[in-house]
């Protein structure tokens, strides 16, 4: 076997938040996860440390269309003239033209802000990605690839099992381990970003993960974790929280429902850092913050979606 890397991609100028990985064999390589504009330097020195030319780069792996994930997406195959974008038939849609994407992020975070974290981004030749479908496998240098359709989080998110390394790169279905707050402690918690979270499919795709029988899942936010099925317990009761929390909105004005919101998942992150035995600081408080305030945008939309 060659070499594999968990690349920090510093998104939003914060370590250890959102990860890329770079697998290496025979000097050629693939990346799964690009994260924004702003991590592909990041990327290319990991290709560099091992031994992989932006001529070998061979594929690039994006879950889902959200920004952290795929923002920068355009730019690493602009670097790789011989890669190919593997995506979801809905993420390619968008990444092929990203103009609604942009517009949907900017409404989201603000246009100040989307700058900020984002940059810019360009629309992909259409020629340089293929869609890949749900239950497709792919061989490369060793490695057996299968693509899995994980809604719940997004419904345009598939994770990705590689069975040499008996692992799954989750993206978001698999939740949020942020190891700076886990003082060597496992601690984990689902996230429900706008616009398309759906909790009885997130539980689903957190079963479909379980059942390859990988050993590791590599999330993207953030790194490698083991002990899946404490983890999937976890998540799941996170889950529960976020659906009791939604039928709750229906007793809350509207323009108070952000607010309860946050509050909730402020409540359903403590309760799984309580029973994981995982004290968290105001300082860790303030790292979650942007989590806090885009999980609850995620239900709030799913509860006015609903009431539709």
């Amino acid at each position: 076997m060659g070499s594999f890397f968990t690349i920090d991609t510093e998104y939003a100028n914060l370590k250890q938040v959102a990860s890329a990985y770079l697998i290496e064999e025979e000097g050629y390589g693939i990346v799964i996860e690009t994260n924004t504009t702003h991590a592909i330097p990041k990327i290319l020195s990991a290709m560099e440390q091992n031994h992989v030319d932006v001529t070998r780069l061979e594929y690039i792996i994006v879950t889902h269309v959200h920004l952290d994930h795929a923002g920068g997406a355009w730019l690493l195959l602009e670097k790789c003239p011989n890669a190919m974008l593997l995506a979801h038939p809905k993420t390619a849609k968008h990444l092929i033209d990203p103009s609604l994407l942009i517009k949907s992020a900017t409404s989201v975070y603000g246009k100040e802000n989307f700058q900020k974290l984002y940059g810019e981004i360009k629309p992909i030749p259409k020629e340089r990605v293929r869609v890949m479908e749900n239950g497709e496998f792919l061989e490369w240098r060793g490695h057996h690839f299968e693509f899995i359709y994980t809604k719940g989080h997004a419904n345009h998110h598939f994770c990705i099992y590689d069975q040499t390394l008996n692992g799954v790169f989750t993206g978001d279905s698999f939740g949020i381990s942020y190891p700076h707050l886990e003082n060597g402690k496992s601690f984990i918690f689902p996230t429900t970003t706008p616009t398309d979270f759906d909790a009885k499919e997130a539980m689903h795709s957190i079963d479909m993960i379980l059942s390859t029988g990988a050993n590791v899942c590599y999330l993207t936010h953030f790194g490698p974790i083991q002990n899946l099925k404490h983890c999937a317990d976890d998540l799941k009761e996170g889950l529960r929280h976020c659906q009791n929390a939604i039928l709750e909105l229906k007793e809350i004005p509207k323009e108070n429902r952000l607010s309860f919101m946050e509050k909730k998942v402020k409540i359903m992150i403590q309760s799984l850092a309580n029973q994981n035995d995982v004290i968290l600081t105001e300082k860790d408080w303030s790292l979650l913050d942007l989590d806090v305030n885009l999980n609850a945008q995620g239900l709030v939309y799913a509860f006015e979606k609903s009431e539709r």
